[in-house]
Parts: structure tokens; sequence; C-alpha cells
């Protein structure tokens, strides 16, 4: 399959940079051949996205959402309102989110909505520095994993984000992700919990993605690994070039 390499802008751009950036990088990835691109806005950016994306092959996902799909929710977004703006793909217990108080069960709700509305949740999973140097972190992904994806049937429909904590840029360039190798260790020990959890067919068949700083220096030997199925990119997706770059390494 494809390698996926997503776009978070997180809390950047307004709706004009944004259409902005996507007359750019699409003359920049005309072909689209390399892989599958999602790009995910914030909301405010999604339609003017949405509008940009009509004739192209590139996704449109978001960042968060509700798992009701109307109701007393001020100042959340549900999946109605996401199908409607045209997203494909949206992204699901990030860091950012479980560092603001959001927990397995509640992301799990949320996975399972999206699913049910046809959406393809990116589910994030990591580990903290701390929780790494107390060697931690497979018991970590495991404990995530399996309360995240909780009455979750088709396993090949969810895509799984590792994002190491510790490697996150959180807007530092100059931020370290992880090595290939603890990358490709990790995924790996993802793709053996899913084949215990499901099958080892669905295991193959799902998007194991890496999350920690991939920028266009690193990309290419991090995309090379037998297990590393795509980026979830943060800072180094707000340039179109340096993003532009990072897909084509994904050949």
């Amino acid at each position: 399959m494809k390698k996926l390499i997503a776009a978070n802008w997180k809390m950047n751009k307004t709706a004009d940079e944004a259409v902005s950036f996507m007359k750019e990088f699409q003359n920049l990835v005309r072909d689209g051949k390399n892989a599958d691109i999602a790009i995910c806005p914030p909301f405010t950016a999604l339609s003017a996205v949405s509008a940009e994306l009509k004739k192209s092959n590139i996704k449109l996902g978001a960042q968060n959402m509700h798992f009701e799909n109307a109701g007393a929710f001020t100042g959340e977004i549900s999946p109605l309102m996401l199908k409607e703006m045209g997203c494909h793909y949206v992204i699901l217990g990030h860091s950012d989110r479980r560092e603001m108080g959001e927990n397995d069960s509640l992301i799990n709700k949320k996975v399972i909505s999206a699913l049910k509305h046809g959406l393809t949740p990116i589910l994030c999973i990591g580990e903290t520095h701390e929780q790494r140097v107390k060697d931690e972190t497979q018991d970590v992904l495991e404990n995530q994993l399996i309360k995240c994806l909780q009455n979750v049937g088709e396993i090949k429909k969810v895509v799984i984000a590792y994002e190491p904590i510790w490697a996150i840029s959180k807007g530092n360039p100059n931020q370290k992700a992880a090595t290939k190798d603890d990358a490709e260790d990790a995924h790996l020990f993802i793709r053996k919990l899913l084949e215990g959890m499901y099958d080892e067919k669905s295991a193959k068949e799902t998007r194991i993605i890496y999350g920690g700083s991939m920028k266009p220096e690193n990309a290419k030997e991090l995309l090379s690994m037998r297990n590393i199925d795509g980026g979830l990119v943060g800072n180094a997706s707000l340039d179109a070039k340096s993003f532009a770059e990072i897909v084509k390494s994904a050949k």
C-alpha cells in the first residue's frame, strides 16, 4: 500500500493562509503518485481547504471531533459537520488533546463514532519521556491501544499514529525525532499487538504511521523502514516546500 503523509497544522493558518499554502503545495506535488496525502487544518480553514481540494486526490482531515452528532456541547464539532465539510480523516487522541485531559475512554468513543460515520480515524498513541526512561514504552502503547480500540471491529479502517511525545517538536524545528530503529521497533511492536488483538492479515493491512518530528532531513530514512507506513507531520507541514519534500520521500 502507499504511504500516508498527513499534515497536522495544529492551531496555525487562517483560511487565506491555508488557501495560499494549498495553491503552492499542489503545484509542487502535481502527480500525487508518491503517497496518499491528507491535510488537517484548523476547523476555521476546513471549508477553504475543502474548496481547493475538489479536483485533487489529496484528502481533507480534521484535528478532533466530538463523538455525538449534535447537542449542548459548546465549542465542539460533530462527525456530521466534518462529513459535510468533505473530511475523510480525523485525528483522535493526539498528545496535545491528552494533555488537555482527554483519556482513552473518551478517545474510544470518538473512534467508534468516526467509523460509524465513514471517517477514517488517525489514532495517536505514544509515551512520554519519563515513561520511556522507566522502560514503560511497550506497556503504555499496549494499554492505550487496547482501551482506545475497545469494540472496534475492523482495524483496517483505522490509521495508528505512533507519536513518541518526547520527540514531538511543539514548534521547535531542532527537536530530534526518534531514530529509525527506535521508530521501527515501536511500529513492529504495535503491529504485533494488532495481530494478537485481531489477526495477522488485518494487522498487516493496517497503516501505522510515525508522528514525532518528521522533516525533510529524516523522512526518507524513517519511511524506508518496513513497518512505517507514513507520517503525521506537524511543524514541517506548515511550509509547502518542506511538506512537499517529505511527500516526495515516500516512494
